[in-house]
């Protein structure tokens, strides 16, 4: 007995020992039972502040709050963005990043959309994106002085024309307001032109009718482009006009592409942009990539590409992948991953990989659809930059481009994904272009139909605090229930695994109390 209890006294483990040996069952299911409420209730408000806000609550305090005290430095700022303006300067290019586009290469809604409703009995289009597009139809097509003409329908087709736009059900408003047999012969270019929108059932007809407005539109445009500088009424009724016209042109030219003449169309897109270089709005340059990628004639899409690819100007998926296609069909034909791990890559690799990279980073959700991990659908007629919604837009009209580049989608198969560990942490930051926006999510749902699956970057996966909580709930709840059904084999385990865990500590003990002198031991012990 006194040697044991000398043994205590010198031992620490053995005070262990006999305080363990002292426990009742019931406190082991009291301690796993507090346990597993507390990291439940850690858990849930994790869960909470993590549907809340996006980020784990302890990742946040300890990247926020903890790492300035221990003298730790955020190096995941971006590297081209100013930051001399604080967030001022971020919160205003998230505005203008979220802002919606008119996608350049929209279909037609008679001829294309409503034929794709007719076989599948599905709706392409919401209501939010062709609300968009009344809205633009309207303001490219009437002007505050169309109030001063008559206001019947039959006397002032615009008149129709701007109550119909106001209202997406066109045909039945149509019908009340005399019909389209009206605006037809109205000898008006914009009712040409919702005829050739609405109810042109092929590309075919929808020409025919673009034609006839393209001889209305340009009747109007002479004579109000005389008158102009008249006073500020007439300024309004010209930018109306060339709006009128630009659009026929540009609408011709896309008719022209998908009848199959696609030299006609780069020419007229063409002469549409030397007639009017200031009118970017409508993005002509994207249909005239897409035109010449289809006659393969790389050298003039590089030239394109060398005046609207600047830092300057809005970015875009045609851009920033038309430039990777490029640089990427100078090398794809013999590039192989094995090779080049073995021996590194060569400059024309590099070159290409890095702008595959530069256009992921500014649109994430392209490659999938490039590489058929994901199913495509028909685009929306309006687009949001760096979003799902164009990215669909890019793919529907350039996957063919890359398929016919040989190893095109290899190179990009093998590359795409380094973009992520590239880009800093966390994965809204941006490294070559401004941090990705937060709203493209919601945007991207409100164009885009239902029954497609929205691509959403970065996927908010559930932070490590989250699943290390859920993880230790679901453990001492475990142990909690089987400690209340099987209190003493329990307690024979939690000791056994006490005896085990401080095993290696034990046999560190006893080698020094072997190696000191019993009276140093003596000493130590009582300090």
């Amino acid at each position: 007995m006194k040697a044991f209890l000398l043994q205590t006294a010198i031992s620490p483990l053995g005070v262990a020992f006999m305080f363990l040996n002292t426990l009742t069952p019931k406190f082991y299911v009291a301690l796993t039972g507090t346990s597993s409420l507390i990291s439940g209730l850690i858990l849930i408000f994790e869960w909470w502040y993590f549907r809340k806000y996006g980020t784990s609550f302890i990742e946040q305090v300890s990247v926020s709050h903890l790492r300035p005290l221990l003298g730790g430095v955020d190096n995941s700022s971006p590297s081209n963005s100013s930051t001399s303006n604080g967030d001022t300067d971020s919160s205003r290019q998230n505005v203008s990043e979220c802002k919606v586009w008119r996608n350049p290469l929209n279909l037609f809604r008679g001829a294309e959309y409503n034929r794709y409703t007719w076989v599948t009995g599905r709706e392409p289009l919401t209501y939010y994106d062709m609300n968009l597009s009344a809205q633009d139809h309207q303001t490219f097509f009437t002007c505050d002085s169309d109030h001063l003409r008559p206001a019947d329908a039959s006397e002032n087709p615009l008149e129709c024309i701007r109550v119909a736009f106001e209202n997406i059900g066109m045909p039945e408003m149509l019908t009340k307001s005399g019909g389209y047999g009206v605006l037809a012969v109205s000898s008006c270019a914009t009712a040409y032109i919702l005829l050739a929108e609405e109810e042109a059932t092929t590309i075919v007809e929808a020409e025919k009718l673009f034609k006839q407005a393209l001889k209305a539109g340009e009747v109007c445009y002479r004579r109000s482009q005389q008158v102009q500088h008249h006073g500020a009424q007439h300024e309004a009724q010209h930018r109306r006009d060339t709006n009128v016209l630009v659009y026929i042109k540009r609408r011709l030219a896309m008719c022209s592409r998908k009848l199959g003449r696609t030299r006609e169309a780069v020419k007229m897109m063409r002469d549409l942009m030397k007639e009017f270089p200031l009118l970017s709005m409508f993005n002509i340059h994207e249909n005239l990539l897409e035109s010449l990628l289809e006659l393969q004639a790389y050298a003039d899409v590089q030239a394109v590409l060398a005046k609207y690819d600047d830092i300057s100007l809005p970015k875009s998926a045609t851009i920033c992948y038309t430039a990777a296609l490029l640089k990427a069909r100078a090398v794809s034909d013999k590039f192989s991953p094995e090779a080049a791990s073995r021996r590194g890559l060569n400059t024309a690799e590099m070159n290409a990989v890095e702008a595959i990279h530069r256009a992921v980073e500014f649109n994430p959700h392209v490659p999938k659809y490039l590489l058929e991990m994901k199913s495509l659908i028909l685009p929306p007629e309006h687009v949001l930059k760096r979003g799902d919604s164009e990215a669909i837009a890019y793919a529907f009209f350039h996957l063919q481009h890359w398929k016919r580049v040989e190893g095109a989608l290899n190179l990009l198969h093998c590359t795409w994904e380094g973009t992520f560990r590239m880009i800093p942490y966390p994965l809204e930051k941006g490294h070559l272009f401004y941090p990705y926006p937060i709203c493209t999510e919601t945007a991207d749902r409100e164009l885009l139909p239902m029954f497609h699956e929205v691509s959403v970057y970065p996927k908010k996966e559930l932070p490590f605090f989250i699943l290390f909580t859920a993880g230790l709930c679901s453990f001492t709840a475990m142990l909690a229930l089987l400690t209340h059904q099987f209190p003493e084999l329990m307690g024979v385990f939690a000791k056994a695994f006490l005896s085990t865990l401080f095993a290696p500590l034990n046999f560190i003990m006893e080698k020094v109390e072997s190696i000191l002198p019993s009276s140093l031991w003596h000493q130590l012990t009582r300090i």
